[in-house]
């Protein structure tokens, strides 16, 4: 939607884990608020990017969304098999170029006023903030751990070295990993934690 269109303001969603952290137990029900300080990597990205996140609190005011999953779950599947596709690359790409436009045409409501709300990311920045983010401490060898890699920090002119320092971890969804130190890029890494000279390709 970004790349396509733009930043937009708000995003309106259900209380799911994935959404928000709910601090009673279980499954979020109707009137138990979310925190306001603890973020899910959701959350935290839509914050950096300056989308206020808002919470449905009521079956009713997710009934528009749940109407069109069930829209969805009605008639892709059959779509899919009509179309004979049986790979996640090939459903993918025949619903850019297919299905999406024919669906629009029979589902989309003309908006009320010309124009659009959406903001050009003109500076690229939703690449940066669309990944994983965790903090790390580097150990007293100059690595971190992260998901069973280390990862060695390379020399770096900003100091001798980073033990013991916090440093943030970013995983792309390509799987190549940097990792910073506030806002300066220490290093790049393959999916495998291997060194990469070209910062470009991790995200």
């Amino acid at each position: 939607m970004i790349e396509r269109h733009g930043l937009f303001c708000e995003l309106y969603t259900d209380r799911g884990s994935h959404y928000f952290h709910t601090p009673k137990a279980g499954t979020p029900k109707a009137g138990e608020p979310v925190s306001k300080t603890v973020r899910t990597q959701v959350g935290r990205a839509l914050a950096q990017l300056g989308i206020r996140h808002i919470a449905a609190y009521s079956p009713e005011a997710r009934g528009r969304s749940e109407r069109a999953f069930r829209t969805l779950q009605d008639r892709l599947p059959k779509e899919l098999a009509l179309a004979g596709l049986a790979t996640i690359e090939a459903v993918n790409r025949w619903i850019a170029e297919h299905y999406l436009a024919e669906h629009n045409a029979a589902f989309a409501v003309a908006p009320e006023q010309a124009g659009t709300a959406f903001v050009p990311d003109r500076a690229g920045a939703a690449r940066e903030i669309l990944c994983l983010q965790e903090e790390r401490r580097v150990g007293n060898d100059n690595t971190l751990k992260w998901r069973g890699l280390a990862l060695q920090i390379p020399a770096s002119p900003l100091r001798p070295h980073f033990v013991r320092a916090t440093v943030r971890v970013h995983e792309y969804p390509n799987g190549r990993l940097a990792v910073f130190h506030g806002p300066h890029r220490l290093a790049d890494y393959d999916p495998a934690g291997n060194p990469s000279d070209d910062a470009k390709l991790a995200a």
